[in-house]
């Protein structure tokens, strides 16, 4: 769709509303279908925005009555390839490189994935249907009527990893907690509180309050991908699309379609490096230590280098492999704790998590119908120590925690060594 046309939105909440600009035919069978459904006509084009709940049997009925009644020429959904490969090939974890996500220091970001993933398995759980339900029923029905398929998201992996890199890390902190605690504490809902939460006023007070909450989250987890959907929506060819979106981002699309602006594709999909400040911290405390221990050793001796080096080695090794021995790991993992958490706390290119967590998948690789349950399994505390991917999250973790106790450990060590009076 080009832009810079005259946009119009017709909403299709009631008979009574001003009949919408489309073919007389389906402005009256859209008007009885739901305040979910808007249509927006640019350029002479027709775009019907669907709003759904990805866990809503109703959203799924409405998907399948909004293409059924409007015969358009394209169906725009709200996925990814990877998504759209996991969704219909129902392979998306056994068809998992968990090695090379450990070699690529991804590990958190397959967490968070996993986390949001097992959360809306449960809501699913609740309803009886399959998150992503709709999604699954516009694909079949298109593909039943020789419509095509065009998939609209950013690529999932970008999308985290854009959000992780972008987001302080005080916000990190309150994020996982959120997602934690709603594995455990996941509220009872039915199809009348779906279809409340759909309802326009509601998800923008609570788009407001993710803004307030975490601004940097919701600009990437929603405006970007309000604006690379719409982008999409736009270029698909046509004269009548149908886009299954989630409701949050209906009024984000809607508002770029009316007023299309130029779309930086290349922008909205680069990952963003790490920051300098956490870069120079990653190599500030190593720096330091190891100027510590130069300085000691120029000042007090070699033989108090020699003591600081063996309390440094056994206060990260210690606790990183007690960490190991907590998470039920190998033995060979729990060595591997011992051995990797004095070295990898003085470099910033590898951290004593990695190289368990790699280790452990090694020696205890998970089982293909572990990797069909860890949706289920992740929402109960033992089955994480029974479920081989998730006790290789605890190896990443615990030994983590324990080289991270180590390091402030030592460091005080060496430094109350440096400065203690009496000196040379």
């Amino acid at each position: 769709m080009a832009g810079g046309g005259d946009c119009i939105l017709s909403a299709t909440t009631s008979a009574k509303e001003t009949a919408i600009s489309l073919p007389e035919p389906l402005s009256v069978q859209l008007q009885h279908l739901a305040p979910e459904v808007q249509v927006v006509t640019c350029d002479g084009r027709e775009v019907v925005l669907v709003g759904t709940a990805h866990v809503s049997r109703a959203s799924a009925e409405l998907v399948r009555a909004v293409i059924a009644q409007s015969a358009p020429d394209a169906v725009c959904v709200e996925l990814d390839a990877q998504r759209y490969a996991a969704l219909t090939q129902q392979r998306r974890w056994e068809d998992l490189d968990l090695k090379t996500v450990i070699r690529q220091r991804r590990l958190g970001v397959l967490l968070v994935n996993l986390l949001l993933a097992a959360y809306q398995h449960r809501l699913g759980a609740q309803l009886g249907v399959l998150p992503g339900s709709e999604q699954l029923e516009a694909i079949a029905l298109a593909q039943q009527r020789g419509i095509p398929v065009v998939l609209c998201d950013r690529d999932l992996r970008v999308t985290l990893q854009r959000a992780w890199r972008l987001t302080p890390f005080r916000h990190k902190l309150r994020l996982l907690a959120v997602l934690l605690g709603s594995l455990f504490d996941a509220p009872e809902l039915g199809e009348a509180t779906l279809h409340q939460l759909r309802q326009q006023d509601v998800l923008t007070a609570f788009l407001q309050e993710l803004g307030a909450a975490l601004p940097t989250m919701k600009r990437v987890l929603i405006d970007e991908r309000d604006a690379y959907l719409a982008h999409c929506i736009r270029n698909a060819a046509g004269q009548r699309l149908v886009a299954v979106v989630g409701a949050g981002h209906v009024e984000g699309i809607r508002r770029a379609l009316q007023h299309p602006q130029p779309v930086d594709l290349a922008a909205l999909t680069a990952v963003p490096p790490p920051s300098r400040l956490g870069i120079w911290l990653r190599w500030a405390v190593p720096g330091l230590v190891v100027g510590a221990l130069l300085a000691l050793g120029w000042r007090r001796g070699a033989a108090v280098v020699g003591e600081n080096l063996l309390y440094w080695t056994l206060v990260n090794g210690i606790p990183s492999a007690l960490g190991a021995l907590a998470a039920l790991a190998h033995p060979l993992t729990v060595l591997a704790a011992f051995v990797a958490a004095p070295l990898t706390s003085l470099t910033p290119v590898i951290g004593a998590g990695y190289v368990t967590a790699l280790v452990q998948a090694y020696v205890r690789p998970p089982r293909v119908r572990e990797l069909r349950s860890v949706t289920e399994d992740v929402r109960r505390l033992r089955r994480w120590w029974q479920n081989r991917l998730l006790r290789i999250f605890l190896a990443f973790l615990l030994p983590s925690l324990g080289s991270l106790l180590g390091t402030w450990l030592g460091g005080y060590r060496l430094f109350s060594s440096l400065l203690a009076p009496g000196a040379p």
